[in-house]
C-alpha cells in the first residue's frame, strides 16, 4: 500500500493541487494529513478539495486546525494578537454556508 502524508497545506489550494497530481502519477492507495490544512487563503476550497477525494484520507489536528475550531466556538484561540484577524477570518469561511 503506498501512503503519502501531507502537512502544512495552509489552504494553499494551488500547491495542493500541483501535490495531488504528483499523487495521482504515483498511485497513493490513502492519504494522511498531518496537520494544518488551515489557516491560509483559500480555507473552504482546500478543505473541500480534500474531502472530495476518491483516496481514503485520514486527518490529524495540527494547531491551526485548534486554533480555527476554537475560534468558530468563540473560545480563545491562544495564539498571538498579531494573528488573530487571520485567524478570524479562517473561522468565518469556514462557517460560511
Amino acid at each position: 500500500m503506498r501512503v503519502a502524508a501531507l502537512y502544512d497545506i495552509h489552504g494553499n489550494l494551488p500547491a495542493l493541487e500541483a501535490v495531488l497530481e504528483d499523487l495521482a502519477c504515483a498511485g497513493a492507495d490513502r492519504i494522511v494529513v498531518g496537520g494544518d490544512v488551515v489557516p491560509g487563503p483559500m480555507p473552504r476550497a482546500t478543505l473541500g478539495r480534500l474531502l472530495d477525494l476518491d483516496v481514503p484520507i485520514q486527518f490529524i489536528l495540527g494547531n491551526g486546525e485548534v486554533a480555527v475550531l476554537a475560534e468558530m466556538e468563540g473560545k480563545d484561540s491562544g495564539v498571538p494578537s498579531q494573528y488573530r484577524g487571520a485567524i478570524r477570518w479562517n473561522a468565518a469561511q469556514l462557517q460560511m454556508r
